[in-house]
């Protein structure tokens, strides 16, 4: 059976669980079952601490696994990247009082409070920056203020709690994140094992594509339908069929979730004023 390690908690995991299931995996009943089997797919799900997943893959306790790429780089545990997931997206930046600080070069001989010390570390050591990296679990905000370090590094989102603490994001972002399936590299299975890796990665791949596309039936005028197709030309080229007489055809093209309605009124006021949608719905791959 194939291996895979999921996060148990945290902002992984509900996203995580929720894409495994579309994707037509077992759930699990409760927070407190770690281990699903899911015989009819081939696989084992192990739930654990998002932190602890690279871990894991990287000794070969599990095959694969789901985790952030900030997490996967702090762990410095050599992996190969299958594809990235499309939620838990964040950039990971450095933050000081505001108007101190500009630049990462202004952090040599700074003490820096952080969460992912392994990833701080290594971004400064590439630029020739000398620190103090200080370790904390969470809520880094405060450390400034309790005298516990001079700068922090932390993910930002809307940058709210930044303000908050009276602090800013400064110089380039250390990176931008997102969760990733991922293995470790030279990862080795039998016959079953790679067709269940296969199946995995295929069916993910079909739900974000479905999470990002819906399919768009309509008739149209033939006569309109050059200029319909440019407005709807599909992930590759849409599916047209002429309807019974000629004077109509109908056209399906699979468009971007969030362009759909926008090209439904750009086929209005190309002059396509008796179109009819006929469906618009979910695509699946």
């Amino acid at each position: 059976m194939l291996r895979i390690a999921v996060p148990n908690k945290g902002a992984l995991s509900e996203p995580a669980a929720d894409l495994l299931q579309e994707a037509g995996y077992r759930r699990r009943g409760t927070a407190k079952e770690l281990v699903v089997v899911d015989e009819e797919n081939g696989v084992e799900l192990f739930h654990l601490r998002p932190r602890d997943i690279a871990v894991y893959v990287g000794s070969g306790t599990v095959d694969v696994g789901i985790t952030g790429q900030d997490m996967l780089l702090d762990s410095r545990t050599p992996a190969d990247e299958i594809l990235p997931l499309g939620f838990a997206r964040s950039t990971f930046r450095f933050a000081a009082p505001a108007g101190t600080r500009h630049d990462v070069t202004e952090l040599q001989g700074a003490r820096i409070a952080t969460s992912y010390e392994n990833l701080v570390e290594d971004y400064l050591a590439e630029r020739g920056v000398t620190a103090e990296v200080v370790h904390l679990d969470g809520a880094v905000e405060s450390s400034i203020r309790l005298g516990v370090a001079d700068v922090i590094a932390d993910v930002v989102e809307t940058g709210s709690t930044l303000r908050q603490a009276g602090l800013e994001p400064f110089g380039e972002a250390i990176m931008t994140s997102e969760a990733v399936l991922f293995s470790r590299p030279g990862l080795e299975l039998d016959e079953i094992g790679t067709h269940a890796l296969e199946v995995l990665a295929r069916r993910i791949r079909g739900v974000l594509v479905a999470r990002e596309y819906v399919m768009l039936d309509y008739d149209i005028p033939s006569a309109l339908l050059e200029r319909a197709v440019e407005i709807t030309p599909g992930l590759q080229s849409p599916t047209v069929s002429p309807l019974h007489g000629g004077e109509w055809s109908a056209v399906r093209a699979m468009v971007d979730t969030r362009s759909a309605h926008r090209m439904m009124d750009d086929l209005y006021d190309a002059g396509a004023r008796a179109i009819l949608v006929t469906a618009i719905q979910a695509c699946r791959i």
